[in-house]
C-alpha cells in the first residue's frame, strides 16, 4: 500500500520543525486542488500519512510549507519580506503502490529536499 509522508528538520537550530503549517495540492488539469492542510507535530512530522492507499494516485503534487511563519514564531530575525516564506515543492508520483517520503531540511536562508524512504 502506497503512502505520502513528509517531515521538516530545522537545520539552523538542529531540531525538528514543530507547528509548521503544510498544504498538500494535487494537479487536476490546469488547476491545483487543495487536498489537505496539516501541521507538524513536536517531531517535525505529520501525525498520519498525507495520503495513503487509494487516496494516493499517480500524478503531480505540491507541498507548500509555511516556513516564514515558523521562523517568526521562533523569534528569528528575518528581512522584510523574509528570504524564505512559503516553500513550494512540486513532485510526481509514478507508482502509487510505493512510499513517497518528501523531507524538507530548512534554515531561514536555504532548503533542500530529496525522496526519502
Amino acid at each position: 500500500m502506497g503512502a505520502l509522508t513528509t517531515h521538516i528538520l530545522d537545520t539552523a537550530h538542529g531540531l525538528p520543525a514543530a507547528a509548521v503549517h503544510i498544504d498538500l495540492y494535487a494537479e487536476q488539469g490546469a488547476d491545483w486542488v487543495l487536498l489537505r492542510s496539516v501541521q507538524t507535530n513536536a517531531d517535525g512530522r505529520c501525525d498520519a500519512p498525507l495520503l495513503q492507499g487509494g487516496d494516493l494516485r499517480p500524478g503531480r503534487y505540491r507541498l507548500v510549507f509555511q516556513i516564514g511563519a515558523y521562523f517568526r514564531e521562533l523569534g528569528v530575525a528575518q528581512s522584510s519580506p523574509p528570504f524564505l516564506d512559503q516553500i513550494s515543492l512540486e513532485f510526481g508520483v509514478a507508482d502509487a503502490q510505493q512510499h513517497y517520503h518528501v523531507p524538507l531540511l530548512v534554515s531561514p536562508w536555504s532548503y533542500s529536499t530529496y525522496r526519502g524512504s
